[in-house]
């Protein structure tokens, strides 16, 4: 599938660029070659291919979510470096 210099010019044009007669000649080419490349692919048989979002299968590796022991109030606050009443003092937020 060939591309026209037109239609590179269109799409340059769509993004605001300002191609230059150079450009839009090596765009057009290289527009056309990437676009017959995509077609070879196309020819190839992919029916026991099972379709999927990525190439490699992903897997969780982050462990179960449970609840656990808690701190006391004195060693969580232990290192805070300013408390009072038993919270954690921090500045006003508006």
């Amino acid at each position: 599938m060939a591309i026209s210099r037109k239609d590179v010019e269109y799409a340059a044009s769509l993004a605001r660029l300002e191609l230059t007669e150079t450009e839009a000649d090596l765009y057009t080419e290289q527009l056309s070659s990437f676009l017959d490349y995509t077609a070879v692919l196309e020819e190839l048989d992919t029916d026991k291919v099972p379709p999927t979002i990525y190439a490699v299968s992903l897997h969780n590796v982050m462990r179960e979510d449970s609840a656990g022991a808690a701190f006391e109030r004195k060693k969580a606050l232990q290192n805070a470096p300013d408390a009072e009443d038993g919270f954690f003092r921090v500045p006003r937020i508006i």
